[in-house]
């Protein structure tokens, strides 16, 4: 009976120490962070960019963010919805990741949001800002790091009232994030837009809308053109001899990401953003710092963004000891926006979206012959967009 008690009571402390290790082996399973980007075609500097600026942030915590460990799953979404879509699933579906980093186009976010967001899982922008989920359409479990797309266009139109702007030609490729630039630079511009052109998403030859332009008696031009249709629409303006007679304005059209196809074409180009890499916080410095050593070359808001969501998930991370389980202490870890922003001033508004300041960029070519935005002028603090009124959260 004794022998058979000893064996017994092994047996038993056999399995709880089996038992012990595989909660601890759970415990300590990586957090993992599914990232569905464009990476192809001429958009791909613009998801690179956000590659590299989340997996700075990983490479400088050697790995972690907040003490976890990360297991970062990097899908290219080709700038389709519908691959976009398949590549989103299978991260939720197959890979069970805890977080959803993306997109670069707000096509494609609109395309992956309700899988995502139906799958309870954390899904965080850190570039498209769409109009759609901003108001009614908001989400307990959708952040976005970096704007509502209407507010840069916003800001744009304060800037154009300020230099006087009269006439102005609104040039956007016919997609939601068009739309809301449209949208978002006719709110506040107090002048007339004499035209308003949409073109293809992935347009290359601008040759009619500057023929246009050109009889438009306009000022100004006001266009959003990311990727390879800024550095194409840039070129062909500069060819054409327009910027003699209209000033250039813009969102996401000149800068890091375009910048080194346009080059001296446009230098002294204007603005408008929430970041710039010669800002002078501690932050700032050392993010562009550690960015160029590493990558060898100037990052972008597309960089900064990214790299202020993989801080936003370590100061989240830390928060909750990298808990998952427990949604609604995560959810709030990520609404207190605990970390250091490299744009200063950041938090988030009731429907997710930052309050920021805004500022007036201009194109400068540094001493060193490289080509960045540099930041002239604050134009708002503390900015929210117009649609958090809207949300119910």
């Amino acid at each position: 009976m004794k022998a058979r008690s000893k064996n017994t009571i092994a047996n038993l402390a056999t399995v709880l120490a089996l038992n012990t290790a595989l909660c601890s082996a759970a415990l300590a399973e990586d957090i993992k962070i599914g990232m569905v980007v464009t990476l192809s075609g001429p958009p791909a500097a613009l998801g690179q960019q956000i590659v590299d600026g989340f997996q700075l942030a990983l490479d400088q915590n050697g790995g972690k963010l907040g003490g976890e460990t990360v297991s970062l799953i990097v899908e290219d979404d080709e700038l389709k919805p519908d691959v976009a879509l398949l590549k989103a699933k299978s991260l939720v579906e197959r890979d069970e990741v805890d977080f959803v980093v993306g997109t670069v186009f707000s096509n494609t976010l609109q395309a992956i949001f309700k899988p995502v967001i139906q799958s309870d899982t954390f899904l965080i922008s850190p570039n498209a800002g769409p109009s759609t989920f901003a108001g009614k359409n908001c989400n307990p479990n959708f952040f976005v790091t970096s704007y509502q797309n209407n507010q840069n266009a916003e800001v744009s139109g304060l800037i154009a009232n300020e230099m006087g702007f009269e006439n102005v030609v609104i040039v956007v490729p016919n997609y939601q994030a068009g739309r809301d630039n449209v949208a978002g630079y006719k709110q506040t511009f107090k002048g007339t837009v004499v035209d308003e052109v949409f073109t293809p998403l992935g347009h290359q030859d601008f040759s009619s809308e500057l023929a246009k332009i050109s009889t438009s008696d306009a000022d100004a031009l006001f266009t959003f053109m990311p990727g390879g249709m800024g550095v194409r629409l840039v070129k062909q303006f500069e060819a054409s001899g327009l910027d003699e007679s209209i000033k250039f304005t813009s969102v996401f059209t000149t800068d890091e990401t375009t910048l080194p196809g346009q080059q001296d074409a446009a230098v002294g180009f204007l603005s408008a953003g929430s970041w710039a890499p010669d800002m002078k916080t501690e932050a700032n410095l050392a993010f562009v710092s550690a960015f160029e050593e590493t990558y060898g070359y100037v990052p972008g808001s597309f960089a900064a963004q990214s790299y202020d969501t993989a801080n936003l998930i370590a100061s989240a991370l830390e928060k909750t000891g990298g808990d998952m389980g427990d949604k609604d202490a995560m959810r709030a870890a990520l609404e207190a926006a605990d970390f250091n922003s490299v744009r200063g001033s950041f938090s988030f508004s009731n429907n997710h979206y930052p309050v920021q300041d805004f500022h007036l960029l201009e194109v400068a070519k540094r001493e060193d012959g490289k080509f960045w935005t540099t930041a002239k002028k604050t134009i708002v603090t503390d900015y929210a967009d117009s649609f958090h009124s809207e949300c119910k959260m």
